[in-house]
C-alpha cells in the first residue's frame, strides 16, 4: 500500500521528467550569412579538366548599351531599349528578367595534364568591390596562382585582363600572358586612347597597368592569327567586339569546348536576336556577323561553349528551335567523367 509520502515523491519525479522534455525557448534567430558559395565548377573534357571560375557579378546596363541596326541600315544603329523597348522588355520578361540584368564574369581554367592554362582573368580591381574574386575562387578550387603556366586572353577589355595584375601586381608570377597582337596594338596605343569614346578610355589605362609587370618581365607574348597555342588549345580570330577578339577551341579525345569571350553579353536577348550588339563593340557589324556564324556552327556541331557573360558557370550548348537560337545550360554533375554530346 502506497503511503502519502510515496505518492508525493512520484508526483515530484514526474514533474521533473516533464521539465526535462519541454524544449527551452529560443533566445534569438540564427543570423543570416549573406555569403555565396565559392565560385568554381568543374567538368571533364576528354583527358582535360575544365574549371569554370567566377570573378563576380554586377548589374549589366543592358538598357544603356544594347544597340541594333535601324530599318535603314545606312542610318547606323540605335539603342534597342529606346527604339524598340517593347521587344527588348518582352525578351527579358520571357526569362523573368528586367534591365539591368545580373552579369557574370567567368573565366576558365584548363588542366591538360601537362599544362595549367587560364583563359581570361576577370576584372581584378578595375570593376570595384563586385568583382576581383577569381584568385580566391581559384584557390578554393584546389589550385594556386603560382601553378598557372599560361594566361590566354580573349581580348583586352578590363573585365578580362584586370585579374592578371590586381593593383598593378602580377597575380600569376610564373605565367606567360598571351593575347592577339591586334588587340595589343590597339589598346596599348596612346593615340587610339585619345581618339576613343569617353566610356572606353579607362580600358586603355587598365590594360597598360595590368600588362606592365608582365611586359617588364618579358612574359607578355602577343600572337597573330589562328594558331595552336599549345597541344589541344587553338586560337581562332573572332574580331568585332575588339580588333583582336579571339576565341579558343579546346579539344581532347574528340570532345570540344569553344571559350568564346564576349560573343554574348545578354543571353535572353542576343540568342533569339543575334543582330543585337553592344555600344562598345569596335565593329558592330562584324560582331553581329561573327555571332550569327558562331551560333549556327555551334548549334550544328554541338560542341561545348564556355561563355564569359552567361550566368555562372557559363558552360552549355547552343540550340536552335523554330528558327531561333537558344542557350542550353549544361547539366549540373558531380561525376568527373567525359560529358556526352
Amino acid at each position: 500500500m502506497k503511503t502519502r509520502s510515496t505518492c508525493t515523491l512520484w508526483f515530484a519525479l514526474l514533474l521533473g521528467a516533464a521539465a526535462w522534455t519541454v524544449p527551452a525557448p529560443v533566445s534569438a534567430a540564427a543570423p543570416q550569412v549573406r555569403l555565396q558559395a565559392p565560385g568554381f565548377y568543374r567538368m571533364v573534357l576528354g583527358d582535360f579538366e575544365i574549371t569554370a571560375l567566377l570573378d563576380g557579378t554586377h548589374p549589366f546596363p543592358a538598357a544603356e548599351v544594347l544597340t541594333k541596326a535601324r530599318a535603314d541600315k545606312s542610318a547606323g544603329r540605335s539603342k534597342l531599349f529606346t527604339d524598340d523597348p517593347e521587344q527588348a522588355n518582352a525578351l527579358l520578361a520571357a526569362s523573368d528578367l528586367k534591365a539591368p540584368t545580373e552579369g557574370s564574369i567567368n573565366a576558365f581554367l584548363i588542366n591538360t595534364g601537362s599544362k595549367l592554362v587560364l583563359i581570361d582573368s576577370g576584372a581584378g580591381t578595375l570593376y570595384g568591390s563586385c568583382c576581383g574574386h577569381l584568385i580566391e575562387n581559384l584557390r578554393a578550387s584546389g589550385y594556386q596562382p603560382e601553378q598557372v603556366d599560361e594566361v590566354l586572353l580573349t581580348h583586352l577589355h578590363a573585365d578580362h585582363v584586370g585579374g592578371i595584375a590586381p593593383g598593378g601586381i602580377a597575380a600569376f608570377p610564373n605565367a606567360i600572358i598571351r593575347s592577339s597582337k591586334l588587340d595589343a596594338d590597339y589598346w596599348l596605343n596612346d593615340e587610339n586612347e585619345r581618339a576613343a569614346h569617353d566610356f572606353l578610355r579607362p580600358m586603355f589605362e587598365g590594360d597598360k597597368a595590368s600588362l606592365k609587370p608582365y611586359i617588364l618581365a618579358g612574359r607578355y607574348l602577343p600572337f597573330e592569327g589562328e594558331q595552336e597555342m599549345l597541344p589541344g588549345i587553338r586560337a581562332i580570330p573572332t574580331p568585332g567586339h575588339t580588333p583582336g577578339h579571339t576565341s579558343y577551341m579546346v579539344e581532347s579525345r574528340g570532345q570540344k569546348l569553344l571559350v568564346w569571350g564576349d560573343v554574348v553579353h545578354v543571353a535572353p536577348i542576343q540568342f533569339p536576336d543575334p543582330s543585337v550588339t553592344v555600344e562598345y563593340d569596335t565593329d558592330e557589324n562584324q560582331a553581329e556577323a561573327d555571332r550569327e556564324r558562331i551560333f549556327a556552327d555551334a548549334a550544328k556541331q554541338r560542341y561545348w561553349i564556355g561563355a564569359a557573360h552567361i550566368s555562372f558557370p557559363g558552360l552549355g550548348h547552343v540550340g536552335e528551335r523554330t528558327e531561333r537560337f537558344m542557350w542550353i545550360p549544361g547539366e549540373y554533375t558531380t561525376r568527373m567523367s567525359v560529358p556526352a554530346q
